[in-house]
């Protein structure tokens, strides 16, 4: 979580959650790097994304690759600082047979496996 004025953010804020790279005119431009599908130096470097929208970067390919493992770092950083209060696992074969449940307005109705109701 974030501090700002004392108040916790629960979310990062933008330039923490996509990298920040710079076009051949100067301008600055953010994307999100789970979108990135290859980087290429043909002799500018190249981002493309997954949908096939393509970057001409200012930076190198090894710039832009650290800023993704940045990226990837603090992602999983985030992920590791949370501390969640889920029960423990129970073994299937403690809660006794296996039923499917069918949800209808809110309600499920069991039914056993393989059979019908």
């Amino acid at each position: 979580m974030d501090s700002t004025d004392g108040v916790l953010m629960p979310f990062p804020r933008m330039g923490e959650t996509m990298i920040l790279l710079t076009r051949l005119n100067g301008s600055t431009f953010a994307v999100n790097p789970d979108l990135v599908e290859r980087i290429q130096e043909q002799p500018d470097t190249t981002v493309v994304l997954v949908d096939g929208t393509t970057f001409i970067v200012t930076e190198t390919i090894d710039e832009v690759i650290s800023e993704i493992a940045e990226y990837r770092a603090r992602v999983i950083a985030l992920a590791h600082s949370m501390h969640f209060d889920a029960p423990s696992a129970v073994p299937a074969t403690a809660r006794g047979p296996r039923r499917f449940g069918v949800v209808d307005g809110g309600t499920a109705t069991p039914r056993p496996i393989g059979g019908r109701s």
